[in-house]
């Protein structure tokens, strides 16, 4: 496994623990968060920062499941996951199928891009 794999790796993990400065401890300060069908795009790291404050305060766990990895020539990481967040109100699961791109610099995520059905997720959320 490559460096930057085992570092998407371990981003990934972090989010288990719902630690959120654990988990901006991965971005580089220029750091620019897409969630493709979510407008606009998290750039810099407050942006990013209230982005996934708002999934993890939405949830009283969170695990992101990889099914793929792929790392290219040029080390850019990418990955398919389920994303699945335990809400705290309705206390159910609802899951994203992901399709992530992240391209690093240093050893820290300069870009993430994650590809994924908007309507299919928050249709799972009811009301």
């Amino acid at each position: 496994m490559s460096q930057n794999s085992a570092v998407i790796d371990d981003f990934v993990a972090a989010w288990k623990s719902m630690d959120l400065d654990k988990i901006m401890s991965f971005f580089t300060p220029d750091a620019v968060y897409i969630n493709m069908p979510i407008e606009p795009a998290s750039e810099g790291l407050e942006a990013i920062r209230k982005t996934i404050e708002g999934f993890i305060g939405m949830a009283d766990q969170i695990e992101f499941v990889v099914k793929h990895t792929s790392e290219n020539a040029s080390g850019v990481v990418m990955n398919e996951r389920v994303d699945r967040f335990h809400l705290k109100d309705g206390g159910k699961w609802v899951e994203a199928q992901v399709m992530g791109v992240f391209e690093l610099e240093g050893g820290k995520i300069k870009a993430w891009r994650d590809y994924f059905d908007l309507a299919g997720f928050t249709g799972q959320m009811g009301g």
